[in-house]
């Protein structure tokens, strides 16, 4: 490579990795080896299936119990962030997740099954708004969009990597599908034991009660921050059809659990090779309509599913609706966090993080329902007709997304008040704490 050529890789790699901060690696590396290992649930449909013998819609509901105790930890992990911090939250979580994990793995009757997965899902999932938060505290607002595609490019390359080696380990024994997914969940603790330090904000580490006394019910009262979430809601039961419905289409096509493993490592192949271009791609386009192009191609190719027959076709599908995913996922979350305000951020994030565990509970039901019911045509052309109606709602909503979000980052930049250094008398909560309302 010439010295020009040299200058030019060094130059893109200084704007898409350059100057974020250390526990933001950490971080990064913490999610590469959990998805390193992250096989079970690719494959948790198929094993239920062809290994255990139960029914597609017995599978589904595993899944979506799965998804349920996701629902739950979402929101305790939510307010742990808040009130106990980001860090003992996160070791919590994957302590207790790797042992659920085990413990399915050596699981036989389908009550026992059904059980194990809901806890599983709950310590799981509980995960989820404490790192999105501890991202959000360390990253500057500039560089959000940039960090979080960073992040979605570690969890696809591990993503890609678990569904080709689960594949392959499904072919010896299912069960060293959970033991490793075990082992990378411990490995990711250490991560956050041994490096990284709690990151919550001092406003809310020194008054940790006053976030408490209506940090939730501000999330809940916030319009325009849960008509993001439901429009979420619909953009996930979608996307989340590649691992509850998809397998079992394929399968019935006589396609075996390897082809399908190399199938979908297409969608983190693709997204490690195109994901680190998408910041400079949006940038500058209004976020609204980023989402609603991300939501429209998802909507298409899962909607061409219903052509698919052979292995081939099913790799172009899932080539589509990946294209899809790199557009929406980091501006998603980006919207998340200019939507959050500092004080009560894991509140937030547990609220969203919802939606995809209601996804994950109904995607999975609704589609075997819809397949055992309609026909497996019906359930994909029904994923196109929920991606245009979800585009529709990210371009009306989104002027007041701008709106809220640039009031938060203005009051984020005005002199901290009193509040905020002495505690409130009793009874008062600081309006710091409160979602600042857009104008009219």
């Amino acid at each position: 490579m010439t010295k020009g050529g040299h200058e030019l890789v060094r130059g893109w790699l200084r704007e898409t990795a350059g100057g974020l901060p250390r526990t933001f690696w950490y971080l990064w590396c913490g999610t590469l080896v959990n998805r390193l290992g992250g096989f079970v649930l690719i494959f948790l449909t198929v094993y239920l299936t062809k290994e255990r013998g139960f029914s597609d819609i017995q599978a589904g509901l595993v899944v979506g119990l799965w998804s349920a105790g996701g629902g739950v930890g979402t929101m305790v992990g939510g307010v742990l962030a808040d009130r106990w911090g980001r860090r003992p939250t996160l070791l919590l979580a994957h302590v207790g997740g790797a042992g659920m994990m085990v413990l399915l793995g050596f699981s036989r009757p389908f009550v026992m099954i059904a059980i194990v997965a809901f806890a599983l899902g709950m310590f799981a999932e509980s995960a989820r708004p404490a790192f999105a938060a501890m991202m959000v505290d360390v990253v500057p607002d500039r560089d959000r969009v940039r960090a979080f595609s960073l992040n979605y490019w570690a969890i696809n390359l591990g993503f890609a990597s678990a569904a080709i080696l689960g594949g392959f380990a499904a072919h010896l024994d299912y069960l060293l599908l959970f033991l490793v997914d075990a082992s990378a969940t411990l490995v990711t603790a250490a991560i956050v034991f041994i490096k990284i330090k709690e990151t919550r904000p001092a406003v809310a580490a020194a008054h940790p009660g006053a976030a408490a006394k209506g940090g939730l019910g501000l999330v809940l009262r916030d319009r325009v921050f849960l008509t993001f979430t439901l429009v979420n809601l619909l953009a996930a039961m979608v996307f989340l059809q590649h691992i509850s419905m998809l397998p079992i289409a394929m399968t019935d096509d006589g396609l075996s659990s390897s082809t399908f493993g190399w199938v979908i490592a297409l969608n983190g192949v693709l997204i490690v090779l195109g994901q680190l271009f998408i910041p400079k791609l949006i940038a500058g386009h209004s976020r609204a309509r980023v989402l609603a192009v991300g939501t429209i191609v998802q909507g298409v190719g899962f909607g061409l599913t219903a052509l698919a027959g052979n292995a081939w076709l099913y790799a172009m599908t899932v080539l589509v609706w990946t294209l899809g995913e790199m557009v929406y996922s980091p501006s998603s979350a980006a919207t998340i966090a200019d939507l959050s305000p500092a004080a009560i951020r894991g509140r937030y994030q547990g609220v969203f993080s919802l939606s995809w565990s209601i996804a994950g509970f109904t995607a999975p039901v609704a589609g075997g329902f819809v397949r055992d019911q309609l026909g497996n045509s019906a359930l994909w052309i029904g994923c196109a007709l929920i991606g245009f109606l979800a585009a529709a709602i990210h371009l009306a909503a989104g002027p007041a997304r701008e709106r809220r979000a640039a009031a938060i980052a203005a009051a984020s930049r005005a002199p901290a008040p009193r509040s905020e250094v002495e505690p409130a008398p009793p009874g008062v909560m600081s309006d710091t704490l409160a979602p600042t309302s857009a104008p009219s």
